[in-house]
């Protein structure tokens, strides 16, 4: 028997939890509320104008915008209406963005700015289905198309009107789609996953038993809801009557996490690889003795950890040192997140296990889960009181896992997606006959239920003497050293493995001037005979643990980050290996040129 749709999860939420700050959000520098009431009232008065402009149930609504209040209301005023919304990430490319919005056949573009409005403004000749524009903002646009906000959305409407649309939006069937998002894909062309109201609610529902949130919590959001990740963990937010904050994104997430001292918050492993590097730079300036003081209380809380885990009572002597610890240490970690931080939930990427082993025994809770855009998205997850690292947790309920022949993880369930948007014969290989979706990742069951990635199928390196390599688990410790910023493996058919090092070019620079070192550039300074040393250090300190045929033999240093504008990255920030090594193809085939001693 079907449940409930996603519609009306949400809608029983903001009945049963009405709050006079369900959205928070900065305004003129201050942070505002906005009540259950009101987003509610906006919701369904901005339904009624898109119904007024001609658009109906299936039709797509471009939803081109960073995180703000804005996103939720069109996205409740879609699902109410049974429009499709679009989303779009705000920094996306115009190649891209057109790719989107024509393949897709958006009639309605909501948008945050004045840089998305100018990117649909040059695409808007490609896009003959395009009829409106609505920024969010106020724009001296003189065009007709465009409409404003203030125009279409009002705090001040009739009851009747929003009983009117929560009855519509709960005649919504689990079979309707309720969103369209395109893969940001570490390959290709992007593929646009239909997701039905009946994919999301299954997910929701699974997972709100599973996290333990209150209507008590306080969520930031950071990472882009128009990426499944953010987006899922929202709706099981306001299903909960879970406050939620928009965060002002990465540079200054540390400032809103004291400003609202959220106790809970969705993260890619780069935030924690960000912290720990910010937190080690500390660590390293400081005396001698607090420096002491620090890493023994990293190792008691190593020690504390299996207790911990299994949510075991520590010893008397043990329970004394990490009473201790916290109180000079990991009290002062927490105040850094805002000192209410009661979880994180890890996910879109691998985080290392190394990483999360540290923060843990810093006392830090991090939940990692696994899923995809098509799998609405969770597949599984680690929850409070069944944490085991290296893992993403067991398979929430409702949800099958099985590992194939060649090692690819299949699931099948109601979170796997309708199927890919005009893509017949990509969505039957995708999603075969017996109904298990294709994930394309490769990894294991434990004998405990607990699923351990390996990595992307398509990203296994098989070396000219047929070994094979999972690169991820290379890169995430490479990016653990406090030099290294960013890290690809490279190696398929070749004779050995060789990476590209993205450094930590602020803390060279401090040891370069430490050492009365003189640079004019980036290439001037991993020149230098001791910043060399200090990477091909931490190059070999990983090493040490790998096994001879998985060893990097030689190294090139990139002077820039990998980043999403340019093509390199994913949203959740994983690399598009095939981009990067067509870019960096002559700097690759150098490093094969030369022989080296004990090839692979």
């Amino acid at each position: 028997m079907a449940g409930p749709t996603l519609n009306q999860l949400l809608l029983d939420s903001l009945r049963r939890h009405e709050r006079p700050d369900l959205l928070w959000h900065k305004q003129a520098g201050a942070w505002r509320p906005i009540s259950s009431g009101v987003f509610l009232r906006r919701a369904a008065s901005l339904a009624r104008a898109l119904e007024e402009m001609g658009l109906r149930k299936g039709d797509r609504v471009g939803l081109f915008s960073e995180n703000r209040p804005e996103w939720h209301v069109v996205d409740l005023a879609c699902l109410g209406l049974g429009a499709v919304t679009v989303p779009i990430y705000a920094a996306e490319s115009v190649e891209r963005l057109t790719y989107i919005l024509k393949h897709s056949e958006v009639r309605v573009c909501f948008l945050s700015g004045p840089e998305q409005f100018e990117k649909v403004k040059t695409a808007w000749k490609q896009l003959p289905r395009l009829e409106k524009v609505i920024p969010f903002a106020p724009s001296a646009s003189g065009d007709e198309r465009v409409v404003a906000w203030a125009q279409v959305v009002g705090d001040e409407i009739p009851e009747a009107q929003v009983r009117e649309f929560e009855q519509r939006a709960r005649e919504q069937q689990p079979e309707d789609v309720a969103t369209l998002i395109y893969t940001s894909g570490t390959t290709g062309t992007p593929k646009g996953a239909l997701l039905t109201q009946g994919n999301f609610s299954s997910n929701v529902q699974s997972c709100l038993g599973l996290l333990g949130y209150t209507s008590d919590d306080l969520a930031m959001l950071l990472l882009p809801l128009c990426h499944i990740f953010e987006r899922t963990n929202t709706y099981v937010y306001l299903s909960q009557g879970v406050a939620v904050a928009y965060g002002e994104g990465f540079e200054k997430i540390t400032d809103n996490l004291r400003e609202m001292r959220p106790t809970v918050m969705a993260v890619v492993p780069r935030f924690f690889e960000k912290f720990y590097a910010r937190l080690m730079e500390v660590v390293k300036s400081a005396p001698a003795p607090r420096r002491k003081l620090f890493e023994w209380a990293v190792q008691v809380g190593r020690e504390a950890l299996p207790c911990r885990l299994a949510g075991k009572p520590l010893p008397a002597g043990l329970a004394v040192r990490y009473r201790l610890a916290d109180f000079f240490i990991y009290r002062k970690v927490r105040e850094r997140l805002g000192g209410r931080m009661r979880c994180f939930i890890s996910g879109g990427a691998p985080l290392s296990r190394d990483l999360n082993e540290f923060f843990h025994a810093l006392g830090l809770t991090i939940l990692e889960g696994y899923g995809l855009t098509e799998t609405s998205p969770v597949i599984a997850v680690s929850v409070p009181g069944a944490v085991k690292l290296g893992t993403v947790g067991r398979c929430i309920p409702g949800v099958e896992v099985r590992i194939a022949p060649d090692g690819e993880i299949l699931t099948r369930g109601p979170h796997v997606m309708k199927g890919y948007f005009k893509r017949g014969e990509e969505t039957r290989a995708a999603i075969d006959e017996e109904g298990w979706f294709h994930t394309g990742d490769v990894g294991f069951l434990d004998e405990d239920g607990f699923l351990t990635i390996t990595d992307r199928k398509k990203d296994l390196i098989k070396t000219a003497g047929g070994k094979m390599i999972a690169p991820q688990p290379i890169e995430n410790r490479l990016k653990a050293s406090l030099y290294i910023e960013g890290a690809v493996v490279i190696g398929d058919r070749r004779r050995y493995v060789a990476a590209l090092l993205v450094p930590n070019f602020a803390l060279l620079e401090r040891q370069a001037r430490t050492q009365g070192l003189s640079f004019g550039s980036h290439s001037d300074l991993v020149a230098h005979p001791s910043i060399r040393a200090l990477l091909e250090g931490a190059v070999e300190s990983v090493n040490r643990d790998l096994a001879q045929y998985e060893r990097i033999k030689r190294f090139a240093v990139l002077e820039r980050e990998f980043s999403f504008s340019d093509g390199q990255l994913t949203y959740t920030q994983k690399v598009r290996r095939r981009k990067i090594e067509e870019e960096y193809r002559n700097l690759i085939e150098q490093l094969y040129r030369e022989e080296v001693a004990s090839p692979a």
